[in-house]
């Protein structure tokens, strides 16, 4: 994976990548946003009863920085135990990938 700055466009491609797996495996998908309203924090997580909002800082940040913010997200978001999350993120690390090797 290259890693330059993150764009707009890019963390937005992202998080449909990201959300679209997710979804294919019956996960909950959270809603992405940047940046978070904390200043002085990269990623922060909001979690409601049907809902989470995953709120990261994009800009002067290098690409694999903020994609791994966003997969994290998704293991917290869903609550995952070890075993799930070690399978997951190298599922949504090889998704984001594959898409990025595409482009």
């Amino acid at each position: 994976m290259k890693n330059r700055e993150m764009t707009s466009f890019i963390f937005a491609e992202t998080a449909r990548v990201i959300g679209q797996v997710a979804r294919n495996h019956k996960l909950s998908v959270p809603t992405f946003r940047s940046p978070p309203r904390i200043e002085e924090v990269h990623r922060s997580i909001r979690r409601g009863l049907d809902f989470s909002v995953v709120s990261v800082s994009y800009k002067e940040r290098p690409s694999s920085a903020v994609i791994s913010d966003m997969i994290e997200g998704v293991l917290v978001a869903n609550s995952l135990d070890k075993n799930r999350s070690d399978f997951f993120r190298a599922l949504l690390w090889s998704s984001v990938d594959a898409c990025e090797e595409a482009a």
